[in-house]
Order: C-alpha cells, then sequence, then structure tokens
C-alpha cells in the first residue's frame, strides 16, 4: 500500500489517545489522512496529537482533536454536533474506546452499566448522530473495533444493565457482542474487527501475552482503505474476514437491538 492512499480521506478516531486508538490514528495520518483524535479530556486529546507531531512526524495541520467524557452521553452529542459542524463529510469513523468492565457493578450518570455505554451505547449514539456526514458522500464507513470475546456473550435483554448478575467478563463480551451486532445495521455500512489481543490496558482480560498495539492497529487501519472492499455487517479477525457469532447478523436482533439501544440513550425513532 502506498503512503498516500488516504490522503483525500478524513477519519474520526475515538479513543485515539492510547494503545490501538493513538497507533491507528499515527497510521493514518502517515498515510495522509486528516485524523480527528477523540479523547476523554481535551488535555489528553491535545497530548495524543502533540505527541504525534512531536514523535512521529505528523504534520499538525493533518489532526484535530475532539473530546467526550463517554460515561457522559450529553458529552457523546455535543461531540458529535462539533464534528458535522466542522467537517460535513467523514469518510470513516473508528469506533475504537473501550475499558475493561470494573470488578463492580457500576452505572453511569445516565443509568447504564458503565462499560456497555462506554464500549457500545456511546458508539451506538455516535454513529447515529454522524450518519449524516457519513453518508453525504458513497463510501463512507464504520469500522467497529471489537474482540473475539464477543462469541462468549450473550446479550441480556431483560437485564442489559446486568443488575441481579453481574460479571465483569460477561459485561465487556455483552459490550463487544452488540458493537458486533451494530456492525449488521442498514443505516451505514460497517465492518468490525477483532485486531488481535493486544498488550493494552484490556490485556488482563485475556490474561496472556499480546502483540504490539501498532501490529493491532494495521488490522483497523486496512478496513479504513476505500481500496479494500467491505460487505456490511461483516467480522474479521485480524486481517482474515470470518463468520461472526451467528447472533450478531439476525435481523431480529440487530432489529431488537437497536430498540433497546435508542431507548437507553434517549432516542425516540
Amino acid at each position: 500500500m502506498s503512503d498516500t492512499t488516504l490522503s483525500s480521506r478524513t477519519v474520526l478516531v475515538t479513543g485515539a489517545t492510547c494503545g490501538i486508538g493513538y497507533e491507528t490514528a499515527r497510521q493514518l495520518a502517515g498515510r495522509g489522512a486528516t485524523v480527528l483524535l477523540h479523547g476523554r479530556t481535551t488535555e489528553d486529546a491535545r497530548a495524543a496529537a502533540d505527541a504525534l507531531v512531536a514523535t512521529a512526524d505528523v504534520a499538525a495541520d493533518r489532526l484535530s482533536t475532539y473530546a467526550a467524557d463517554f460515561t457522559r452521553l450529553d458529552e457523546v452529542e455535543t461531540l458529535a454536533h462539533k464534528v458535522v459542524a466542522e467537517h460535513t463529510h467523514l469518510d470513516v469513523l473508528v469506533n475504537n474506546a473501550a475499558m475493561a468492565a470494573p470488578e463492580r457493578h457500576t452505572v453511569t450518570a445516565d443509568g447504564n452499566e458503565i462499560a456497555f455505554q462506554v464500549n457500545f451505547l456511546a458508539h451506538y449514539l455516535l454513529t447515529c448522530l454522524l450518519e449524516p456526514a457519513l453518508t453525504s458522500d458513497p463510501g463512507g464507513r464504520v469500522v467497529n473495533v471489537s474482540s473475539a470475546l464477543h462469541r462468549t456473550a450473550s446479550i441480556q435483554w431483560s437485564d442489559p444493565n446486568r443488575a441481579r448478575r453481574y460479571s465483569r467478563l460477561a459485561a465487556y463480551a455483552q459490550s463487544q457482542l452488540a458493537l458486533t451486532v451494530f456492525a449488521a445495521d442498514p443505516r451505514v455500512t460497517a465492518v468490525s474487527v477483532h485486531p488481535g489481543v493486544c498488550d493494552t490496558a484490556l490485556l488482563p482480560l485475556y490474561g496472556h501475552e499480546g502483540m504490539s498495539p501498532a501490529e493491532g492497529a494495521a488490522h483497523v487501519v486496512r478496513l479504513c482503505d476505500p481500496a479494500v472492499e467491505i460487505v456490511n455487517g461483516a467480522y474479521y479477525d485480524r486481517d482474515a474476514r470470518i463468520e461472526a457469532a451467528p447472533a450478531a447478523t439476525e435481523d431480529r436482533t440487530v432489529r431488537r437491538l437497536n430498540k433497546l439501544a435508542d431507548l437507553l440513550v434517549g432516542r425516540t425513532a
């Protein structure tokens, strides 16, 4: 792949301040893309941009910074409106921000289990609000950074917050299954990718050594390239397209999840 294949592309990367998100932003900018870096705080996002300029030889004018704490859905909404106001067209949205579910059951100010909100609901809301920018020209796409752990999951429809029975691994896996299911939503062309087990803050969930975030990010960046053809709803394990968990592609599950997500993020259809 040449280094300029992404030169006219604008890409928003959530969770771009560390790990796979930071490496994804670095590789995209290195290949000529304009990268919108999202961080939890303005300081985090600016620090990541400064580091890319200082250490990765990225031109500062290729980067814009945005902040939103995904534990607060009002901040996600503000982020989306700001992006759309400044970029009427967005080529790619990389839904990467993620957290490990905490040991103890934790609920956000919005009333949702924290990992379900940060890893899935915030991205659901952001994607819905960015839909006009992603579809203003043909070819816009969403890349959801998911996990092979989605295969172990089930969505607890009657108790998505897992208030009755909480396990951090089950809560994390549920958030990843939801993100994978959401890729099959017909409104915006989207895929999900398991970038491999990488040495990031999420590694303890897997409990063994991981490869470098740069290696994981390369699989994400590949799917951002318009030269790589994608099928809506496809799931990739690194660079191989494979079947996702059966639940992830069922129309009924997609519709049911959208209904649940709309309810939980306060969107009215």
